[in-house]
């Protein structure tokens, strides 16, 4: 039942002590004086689980007037539970810590605000708490919510756990931020040193060096295993995720109404723009074979390229994966999920619907990333020809093993292994790797294979928006963001031709740049 106010007031006591430490109480000699003592406050408080009384007391009051403000709010914050005996436990259990740890008598408005949404009442949550609490929570992919729970272990939990998430600021986060760029200065640096180190513990002539070399070359190895490994920094992407993930979780904790505002959205950093794709021309092929770099982390094959490579891949059993993924740009996770119910060879149509993704080394099956991602493209002939030649070959896979006593299992994938079961996609990536390098090919990654079907698409006539479309981008900034640069290496094939149709009089014979005078 309600505490009323009758049980508890203000008043004055001796806290003077005897030699001994204890309270002198009624033996104390100043307590003739009227002025002598500090003030008290006491409140009876509900009972407790187990159905004890309880009381607030703090003392210490220099003045009757702070005395009885606190008591006013204690008053008040117990006025809040009303008759809900739920919300008296609550409230006071909040007082008894208050009491015990002697931090200040919080505000009734603000105990009335997460009394209301049912949230721990004194606001001692810290932030690593918190984005526990939130990842355990969320709903998203099981490979999103992998990557919050990885953003919180390696890094939000070690950088900001500590901090109370009501009073986490701005300047907080962005010394978080700020303590990963100098990390990254210090991997960086011993980056460096550890590939100096490996120069001088390296014996680089093909005869054995002499026993005087072979006893330094010894001493540097040593040195060289006491080192740090290599170690990757964290790039101005990597640190835009992060900083996603801390958003989302604070907008979390706005909406259960836990705090006010977001510092994360707030922070400065790189842009951690996507990379500009580049074409591998002659130029940059040659630069490549000469120095082993490439001109970017997107590096997109010619038309020519590609051609020689699914010419190499010809004999591959992901032939058909290669090819469409080519062409029409799927993912590699969309091409490995892509079932033969989804596709229409007659219709000349493909719906992306599901895919195939890698929870740490586990294969599952998923939803597209978003929803644009799902979508029904267009296929041309000769991806309808390649496709149907697959399946011939899949068919007589499948009739071969069960003739054989072998099993078969029908997962209804259009690519598979050779039993029917589901490929691992990093097995399809290791496939084209091998396919690349006995290709003689400058490199690309599997997934840039996709950024080829965009050269293909404008080569062929198409815009930003066809391209847009074809890989399911979510906007057509994404499409320019990332293609702009290439498709104006294509368009010179364009400009040269547009050029020539145009008839003139009298042909010019000067070299490009020479003078006409």
């Amino acid at each position: 039942m309600p505490v009323t106010r009758r049980a508890g007031g203000v008043s004055r006591r001796c806290e003077c002590r005897g030699p001994d430490g204890k309270r002198l109480g009624g033996e104390c000699p100043q307590l003739a004086k009227r002025s002598h003592g500090k003030f008290r406050v006491y409140q009876e408080l509900p009972l407790d689980a187990e159905g004890e009384r309880r009381r607030f007391q703090r003392t210490g009051y220099l003045g009757s007037k702070e005395a009885q403000a606190d008591l006013d709010r204690v008053r008040a914050i117990l006025d809040l539970a009303g008759d809900d005996d739920h919300a008296l436990m609550r409230v006071g259990d909040l007082l008894q810590a208050v009491q015990k740890d002697r931090s200040p008598v919080p505000e009734p408005t603000e105990v009335s605000r997460r009394l209301g949404v049912g949230v721990p009442l004194k606001g001692t949550m810290t932030v690593g708490e918190w984005l526990e609490q939130w990842v355990a929570s969320k709903k998203t992919r099981k490979t999103t919510t992998n990557g919050y729970r990885s953003h919180i272990r390696v890094h939000l939990k070690p950088g900001l756990g500590s901090y109370r998430l009501d009073k986490l600021t701005v300047g907080d986060v962005q010394d978080f931020f700020d303590a990963i760029d100098d990390a990254n200065e210090v991997i960086a640096a011993e980056n460096a040193a550890r590939r100096e180190q490996e120069a001088r513990a390296r014996w680089g002539k093909a005869s054995r060096p002499p026993a005087a070399e072979s006893a330094r070359l010894a001493l540097e190895r040593e040195r060289l295993a006491a080192m740090k490994p290599y170690r990757e920094v964290t790039g101005p992407a990597t640190k835009q995720r992060i900083r996603a993930t801390l958003r989302t979780a604070l907008n979390g904790a706005i909406r259960r109404q836990l705090i006010t505002f977001n510092p994360a959205s707030w922070v400065e950093l790189d842009s951690g723009k996507r990379p500009k794709a580049v074409l591998w021309t002659d130029q940059h092929v040659e630069h490549w074979r000469r120095t082993g770099s490439k001109p970017s982390a997107v590096m997109v094959w010619t038309p020519t390229q590609i051609g020689a490579f699914l010419d190499a891949a010809e004999g591959s059993r992901l032939y058909a994966l290669y090819h469409l993924v080519s062409f029409r740009g799927l993912r590699r996770g969309e091409g490995v999920g892509q079932d033969w119910v989804n596709i229409d060879l007659d219709g000349k149509r493909i719906t992306i619907a599901k895919e195939i993704v890698v929870d740490g080394w586990t294969p599952v099956e998923s939803e597209p990333k978003t929803d644009g991602s799902a979508a029904t493209i267009a296929l041309d002939s000769l991806n309808v020809r390649v496709l149907r030649a697959h399946r011939a070959r899949q068919l007589a896979e499948r009739d071969a093993r069960l003739r054989a006593g072998k099993t078969w299992t029908d997962t209804g994938k259009v690519f598979t292994n050779e039993d029917g079961t589901w490929l691992h996609p990093e097995d399809v990536s290791e496939e084209f790797r091998r396919i690349v390098r006995a290709a003689g090919l400058p490199p690309i990654n599997l997934r840039d294979l996709r950024h080829c079907a965009a050269t293909l698409i404008h080569a062929g006539g198409g815009d930003l928006h066809a391209i847009k479309e074809t890989l399911r981008h979510s906007g057509i900034k994404l499409a320019s963001d990332t293609y702009t640069s290439l498709l104006a290496e294509v368009d010179e094939e364009i400009a040269e031709k547009a050029a020539a149709l145009v008839p003139r009089a009298r042909k010019t014979t000067q070299k490009a740049g020479a003078s006409t005078v």
